[in-house]
């Protein structure tokens, strides 16, 4: 897990420090003085899990700060720390996942922990691609199909709207999870949105109908029919 602790003064980064090691001694934590540094430091792979965000720092405002963060990495959990509860509102129309008022304790950190277990647990996946030239997060659960067009994708949402992506469909295949299923070379469906598998034929509820590759035919069937056992098994569990 990738932590990060941003706040300009080193005594209150150290009190942190130990009330994370009191919570967790085996977590460790990224620290930075300044919202500048730690934004550069969020554009690198892998994005950072979970950010403890000073509100008040010199010439710099946690709430701006956390929205630039918002646009880098917006999956990653952001809890504001500071010695106010005047910022609260503010810092929940950023998505805050929680407001913690200084001194942090290990009992706060543990509660911020268990919010973004929770979090994670209820959080729908996305991922992003470029359309017309600015990047939308685009929930998978959303998205009905994806076809090859003249070498770009075009995206097919639940409500019928298209988007167009400037990548080949095998790049755009790799954002996707185990719920997309390739059934010819041109067309990757979601398997939610199966209204039939037919002998040859994939038909999708709003009624589109796509041939299924002829050499592949089987491979196709045994992964939707594995598909549809793993959600029966999943329904009967509640």
């Amino acid at each position: 897990m990738r932590i990060a602790v941003c706040d300009d003064d080193p005594k209150e980064q150290e009190q942190f420090i130990q009330a994370m090691y009191e919570w967790d001694p085996t977590q460790g934590a990224e620290c930075f003085s300044d919202g500048a540094s730690m934004l550069k430091k969020a554009e690198t792979l892998p994005p950072f899990d979970i950010i403890f965000l000073d509100i008040c720092m010199p010439d710099e405002n946690g709430i701006d700060i956390a929205k630039e963060l918002r646009r880098i990495s917006p999956d990653t959990a952001i809890v504001f720390v500071t010695n106010s509860r005047e910022y609260a509102v503010d810092a929940f129309s950023v998505y805050a996942l929680h407001y913690l008022i200084k001194p942090v304790t290990a009992e706060n950190i543990a509660e911020s922990f268990r919010r973004l277990g929770q979090l994670r647990k209820n959080q729908r996946e996305a991922v992003s691609f470029t359309v017309e030239k600015s990047n939308q997060l685009i929930y998978l659960d959303e998205i009905c199909r994806l076809e090859s067009v003249n070498h770009a994708t075009e995206i097919t949402l639940n409500d019928g709207h298209k988007l167009k992506v400037w990548m080949p469909l095998a790049e755009a295949e790799q954002k996707l999870n185990k719920n997309f299923l390739k059934i010819n070379r041109g067309i990757i469906v979601n398997m939610d949105y199966i209204e039939q598998m037919q002998t040859n034929v994939c038909v999708l509820r709003d009624g589109s109908r796509f041939p299924i590759r002829t050499r592949h035919t089987a491979e196709v069937r045994s992964a939707y029919d594995n598909y549809i056992f793993e959600q029966i098994s999943r329904q009967r569990k509640f």
